[in-house]
């Protein structure tokens, strides 16, 4: 378990947030599946709010921006900087496209968004009064966050350019996979891999998983709130986990880490 309340190391993946085109719907569904409570909305940040585990920020939501309603509904994941000038000039240079330029939000940080060169969006947060996760690797909290790719030389090449990421492979011929660890860490911060056998469909996105007592029960709400399971439980090397969809098709994986996570 990590409580943080300072800003996460530059390349650490520190926020997660959602576009939900209904938000009571979205946030009884997360509540009912990983026990959420949220902070009241701000109408003067179009309507943003945060979910909250033990008082903690664990997450964001938003309604969804006029002119996006037919975009997919994904959760969108921010790697921190400490210069999101620099690092934007970086990312470009590297081969990235600028979704939104970096922007002052308020007294809590900057943000701004990219597509990678393999078509993969992130985002970068610089922050200020909003350092991120402040709970991370607890239940109802994230646990991990991974980009799974087409093209996984290219975005580990891209990443090592922009953020410094050194990488441990733990991949074998069915999927390429490797851990990423950001400068001046030990433990590795997230992964890159694919593409995913066990994911039908185009596999270009960074992803979420939130971290749950018991893989099997939250896959039981997860489908009693209304959302889908697309990888049933099944366990791994490290943990048990599933995959589902949310109220607007967004991806996500709950999952139970062994200790030696």
């Amino acid at each position: 378990m990590t409580t943080h309340t300072t800003p996460w190391p530059a390349g650490t993946p520190c926020w997660v947030d959602l576009m939900a085109s209904d938000l009571d719907r979205t946030r009884s569904f997360y509540t009912a599946v990983l026990g959420w409570d949220y902070t009241d909305d701000s109408p003067e940040y179009g309507g943003y709010f945060n979910a909250l585990v033990g008082g903690r920020t664990v997450a964001g939501l938003s309604p969804t921006m006029e002119g996006m309603e037919a975009a997919p509904h994904t959760w969108d994941v921010y790697l921190a900087t400490e210069d999101i000038t620099t690092d934007a000039a970086k990312a470009t240079g590297a081969g990235a496209t600028t979704v939104f330029d970096p922007m002052e939000v308020g007294p809590f940080g900057h943000m701004g968004q990219w597509t990678d060169p393999t078509g993969a969006a992130f985002g970068m947060w610089q922050a200020k009064e909003h350092t991120g996760f402040q709970l991370f690797g607890e239940p109802g909290a994230p646990v991990w966050c991974d980009l799974m790719t087409a093209d996984s030389d290219a975005a580990r090449s891209f990443y090592t350019q922009v953020f410094g990421y050194t990488y441990q492979d733990m991949g074998d011929e069915t999927m390429p996979y490797a851990l990423f660890t950001v400068p001046g860490q030990e433990m590795p911060a997230g992964g890159i891999g694919g593409p995913d056998p066990h994911t039908e469909g185009p596999q270009i996105g960074w992803s979420v998983a939130f971290q749950v007592d018991d893989v099997d029960a939250a896959a039981e709400r997860i489908r009693e709130a209304g959302g889908t399971i697309t990888w049933e439980p099944s366990d791994f090397e490290y943990g048990r986990m599933a995959v589902a969809t949310g109220p607007d098709g967004e991806l996500f994986a709950v999952m139970t880490p062994t200790e030696n996570m």
